[in-house]
């Protein structure tokens, strides 16, 4: 490629097409910005920004607050005794599964974790035991599967697994398992546990102490409202020392975080969005609600959700047989529901899909998931008796 001035001007300024959709991604729907972090996008932009006022701890800047943001109200708002701001919720877990574990050790996963938790076993040298579900239609993790994986690990190589993971609620149903329940089991072991809360920290309140987890995780990017890619990470005083230990070479640096993380407009968009994330939280009772009467809706059209019901989530799986009939039957029909969608305004079901696909419901009132609603029962009479 000659990187002459016409090949450059793709690269330039890009518009986003899906801005102002109602946007049912789960990816997107507990990321958007709040104002203010719109606003703290474009003032902390440049570069390392916040890297002026540093002493050489990013944690410990005093001002802008990002000292009483890391060591005072994440601990109270993750229910932990240390936290720190992370490049993303797999490099939170990264680090703790790197710092706890040694290759060739075990960590105990559940069934329905997210790739990043096997990529960052993988990554550690960590080998892997899996807690299977219960398979269709709600999948749901026993917890006690967990001290039977526990006891066979142990069997097996002769130790306890290092560490155990439970996805709180998993990426695909938006289950929510017994996770204190897990706690318990797991603790009768002296496994520690780790809790990924890259859906839940930030939508609907969560706090490791009460659960019983040991470490736990969130995506900023996902869940708090933030740019991406940040994260956070909320770990016990019992392992604060393993996780958070200091570089021999550099006494200030912590070692699983290589120094520093989110070193601009990330934790910026954080800090900026938190006090909204704080008090969305307390609505969470709504939002379960919302999700409640939406699957009702679309059951009642044929649509079958897939998962624990009663949901108690915002993130939904759903198997759509009428929207796969019509797909069968119209030309290139496997893109018909992304198109459909896309005149009306709605985006987030993948491109290709239309027998099963996930959603979320999060922050988007009855209102718009109405207009949602409305739009695939529109879908459905519109190709009806084709």
């Amino acid at each position: 490629m000659t990187l002459d001035d016409s090949s450059l001007q793709k690269f330039g300024f890009i518009k986003r097409e899906t801005l102002g959709s109602i946007n049912i991604d789960p990816l997107q729907t507990g990321g958007l910005l709040t104002e203010a972090a719109k606003r703290s996008l474009i003032e902390w932009g440049d570069g390392y920004s916040v890297c002026d006022f540093c002493g050489g701890v990013l944690d410990l800047i005093k001002k802008p607050p990002i000292h009483d943001f890391v060591h005072q109200a994440l601990p109270e708002f993750l229910g932990c005794d240390e936290a720190r701001v992370t490049n993303g919720a797999r490099e939170s877990k990264f680090a703790v599964m790197h710092s706890m574990g040694k290759p060739g050790d075990w960590i105990v996963l559940d069934g329905l974790a997210h790739y990043s938790s096997y990529v960052a076993a993988e990554r550690a040298g960590l080998n892997i035991k899996v807690v299977p579900h219960a398979g269709s239609p709600e999948y749901h993790i026993d917890p006690e599967g967990y001290g039977r994986a526990i006891e066979e690990v142990t069997k097996e190589s002769g130790k306890p697994p290092a560490l155990a993971l439970v996805t709180y609620p998993d990426g695909s149903y938006g289950n929510i398992p017994d996770a204190g329940k897990i706690a318990s089991v797991c603790h009768e072991y002296d496994v520690p546990l780790l809790l990924n809360g890259a859906y839940s920290v930030g939508r609907m309140p969560v706090s490791a102490k009460k659960i019983g987890a040991d470490f736990i995780v969130g995506s900023g990017h996902k869940s708090m409202a933030a740019s991406g890619p940040v994260g956070v990470l909320g770990v016990s005083e019992e392992y604060a020392p393993i996780v958070l230990r200091k570089s021999v070479h550099n006494k200030v640096k912590e070692v699983e975080l290589l120094g520093c993380t989110a070193r601009g407009a990330t934790v910026m968009t954080l800090m900026a969005s938190f006090p909204e994330v704080v008090k969305r939280t307390r609505n969470w009772d709504q939002e379960v609600e919302n999700a409640r009467w939406f699957s009702s809706r679309l059951e009642g059209m044929g649509f079958i959700q897939r998962g624990q019901k009663p949901h108690s989530h915002d993130l939904m799986f759903f198997e759509a047989p009428g929207f796969y009939e019509i797909s069968q039957k119209v030309k290139n029909g496997r893109y018909f529901l992304y198109r459909e969608l896309k005149e009306r305004n709605i985006h987030g079901i993948k491109s290709g899909l239309t027998k099963y696909f996930k959603l979320s419901t999060f922050g988007l009132g009855k209102e718009k998931l109405g207009t949602v609603a409305d739009a695939f029962d529109d879908i459905l009479t519109k190709y009806e008796g084709i």
